[in-house]
């Protein structure tokens, strides 16, 4: 009962005809460059931080809709999900229940989420340990908070897009582990040839394990690894692809923002810029680009950019084929430095102005996460690739992480659930995919998307699961869904009416909270196994 392993559905048909033929019917030989496979001529990835798929959408489509918090009400018809159901809320095999974290408890603590922490929580499938491998270390909190989970009357916005768009039940990351290798498995697939190749809890047998900082960048502090081999950004370069990393405060590293809770943070992390870490794709100084015409293609910049600058070639009808966008430090939904609510500002006003510009037609938006942050989720999917590294591996024992017959050391995974959201004139409507997926499927979507080819070399593209099943090529429906940034609902005249007894009130910057559980436990740390 507790062991969710979810069913692998592979849409071999779509791969084929992607891989195969253009949408015209020309081959990739005869495609030229620039040319897309789909009608998807703009790829925009915003990459957020550290969510698991029940952490937002477990109770999906079911909102409390307490009072004082924006109203959700689910469209007739709308798919379930593998969620939050039954004896999973009130039997957990946790040694707490899952919970549900009000609108104004939107800031809590971070969990603790690391390579080796992670595959212990998971327990061999049993989904069983999470309070006592991934709780926060925060004393400030309670270790139960790990088990809180959001509804609709918080990440509001978020339900409304797979109201309109897509989503996937079925999107985990790629390999256990925090944010650093979430970001390299986007655009490399691979977290391996890391030079120093050992640093205690950061790299392991030359694989990123951890969260070190990029080597090639100058804001970065210790300790700091570099990598080899080829990322997305080398295949998109070879074909003359336009594209560009962008990220709030890559133009002034000691820029800084307060969050809701009045916290300061500075705008840029290095560790969440993945193409810093290769010397092909690296913009050391953070050089801008020399002009606005440079923007997506070769300069100074080398294809790294602040998020300023994204909008500059947006608004002068010049948008990358591929853009990555990551969210200053304040607003990527980070816990503790971010939230929900920041977050959510962020993604309405970016895609709302998106929706807004002529290329709206021609792009999709996929919206994914590099990391669960060790929050609480249910399903588990067995390791596609194994692991037996004695000091950090033990989702089944101390060493062990799967039994695959491909054996990647320090690279066992796929990982924890995270959500994953497709936005599209082109994306199904209203739907659920339960194709399997990781974040290297989104490296796959762009490599067959404008006929890359595989990166070889390791990477885990090869056996990632398609994000076809999210769209619908046959159809295009080009009206913008607007929502508004505080309450992630349309403009209340567009609003569904609430329910006898709700309210749509709650406009107002909640009033700062720590959320805790009320179920308070006492660890049994004497019995529990090492943990490196």
């Amino acid at each position: 009962m507790n062991r969710r392993a979810l069913k692998v559905i592979v849409p071999v048909v779509l791969i084929a005809a992607v891989c195969a033929v253009t949408i015209d019917g020309s081959s990739p030989a005869q495609a030229g460059a620039g040319a897309t496979a789909t009608p998807i001529h703009h790829l925009v990835v915003i990459y957020d931080e550290n969510v698991s798929f029940d952490h937002y959408f477990g109770t999906y489509p079911q909102a409390a809709n307490s009072f004082g918090e924006p109203v959700f009400n689910a469209k007739p018809g709308t798919p379930s999900v593998d969620g939050l159901q039954g004896a999973l809320l009130t039997q957990n095999p946790n040694l707490a229940q899952p919970f549900r974290l009000d609108r104004a408890d939107f800031k809590t603590c971070d969990q603790l989420h690391e390579y080796g922490t992670e595959q212990r929580a998971a327990d061999g499938g049993k989904m069983d340990r999470f309070v006592e491998f991934n709780g926060t270390p925060d004393p400030s909190c309670q270790k139960t908070q790990v088990m809180g989970y959001y509804d609709g009357n918080t990440v509001t916005a978020l339900w409304n897009y797979a109201q309109r768009f897509a989503m996937s039940d079925a999107f985990f990351g790629t390999t256990y582990g925090p944010s650093t290798p979430g970001a390299l498995n986007l655009i490399a697939g691979n977290t391996s040839g890391a030079t120093p190749p050992a640093i205690p809890e950061q790299v392991s047998n030359g694989v990123v394990i951890g969260d070190p900082d990029p080597g090639h960048d100058a804001c970065s502090s210790q300790p700091q690894v570099t990598l080899t081999g080829k990322n997305v950004g080398d295949l998109l370069n070879a074909k003359g692809v336009s594209w560009g990393w962008f990220q709030g405060g890559f133009r002034d590293c000691s820029a800084q923002h307060a969050n809701l809770a009045g916290t300061w943070e500075k705008d840029y992390v290095p560790h969440h810029e993945p193409f810093q870490y290769y010397a092909s794709t690296a913009n050391p100084v953070h050089t801008p680009p020399a002009s606005a015409a440079e923007i997506g293609h070769a300069g100074p910049a080398n294809h790294q950019y602040d998020l300023t600058d994204f909008w500059a070639a947006a608004d002068a009808g010049t948008m990358p084929a591929v853009s990555f966008l990551k969210a200053p430090n304040y607003q990527d939904g980070h816990a503790s430095t971010s939230d929900p609510l920041d977050e959510q500002t962020f993604l309405v006003q970016t895609i709302n102005r998106l929706q807004q510009l002529p290329d709206w037609s021609s792009t999709a938006v996929v919206i994914a996460y590099d990391d669960s942050d060790g929050w609480y989720d249910h399903a588990f999917t067995p390791p596609l690739a194994a692991s037996h590294d004695l000091l950090y591996d033990g989702l089944e024992a101390q060493g062990v992480c799967g039994a695959s017959a491909t054996i990647a050391e320090d690279r066992c995974g796929p990982g924890p659930r995270l959500p994953l959201l497709v936005l599209s004139p082109y994306a199904k409507q209203n739907a659920v995919s339960h194709v399997q997926t990781e974040q290297a499927s989104i490296l796959r979507f762009v490599e067959d998307n404008w006929y890359l080819g595989r990166l070889g070399g390791g990477s885990f593209d090869a056996r990632a699961g398609s994000l076809l099943d999210l769209f619908d090529f046959k159809h295009r429906n080009t009206q913008p869904l607007l929502l508004d940034p505080a309450t992630g609902n349309p403009p209340v005249a567009d609003q569904p009416l609430p329910p006898a007894g709700a309210t749509t009130t709650s406009t107002t910057t909640p009033a700062t909270s720590t959320a805790t559980s009320t179920a308070a436990v006492t660890l049994p740390t004497a019995t529990l196994p090492a943990v490196p």
